[in-house]
């Protein structure tokens, strides 16, 4: 359908650019040919409509038809593509399943802190607890005040 309604706008256009350069301007007689209008009309003189006119019309109005429905067959068909999201294949995608464990656990060696103008002092390292459980704050030592 699409390439049917092409062809006769195609035939349409060249029908129409003919009949638009056979016709001859308003002012073609004989005192147009000397810059005089034949009268003094805005448009120069109006004359009985020809044969060319008619066909100038009427092919102007195919033209605008063909015109419009080209743009809605174009519009139509614009979406039945596929895209490249459609074409490529999923990956395994992981499904929800019981919660995984937390990795054991290490016992990490305890680290030295040396405060400002203070004597090392070794913290023993922190322990991990469980989830939803929080730890007890332990009491934090106090370095001894120089003298």
């Amino acid at each position: 359908m699409y390439i049917f309604v092409l062809l006769i706008h195609v035939v349409v256009c060249l029908f129409l650019i003919v009949v638009v350069l056979l016709q001859s301007g308003k002012a073609a007689d004989l005192a147009g040919a000397f810059g005089g209008m034949g009268s003094q009309t805005a448009f120069g003189p109006r004359g009985s409509a020809t044969l060319l006119s008619k066909a100038t019309t009427v092919s102007a109005i195919l033209f605008m038809i063909t015109s419009l429905s080209l743009s809605i067959l174009a519009t139509r068909n614009a979406g039945l593509g596929t895209t490249v999201l459609e074409t490529v294949q999923p990956k395994n995608v992981p499904t929800k399943s019981a919660p995984v464990p937390p990795p054991a656990q290490t016992p990490q060696a305890p680290f030295t802190v040396t405060p400002e103008g203070g004597q090392p002092a070794a913290v023993p390292a922190p322990t991990q607890s469980a989830p939803g459980n929080t730890p007890s704050p332990s009491p934090a030592k106090q370095a001894p005040a120089k003298k």
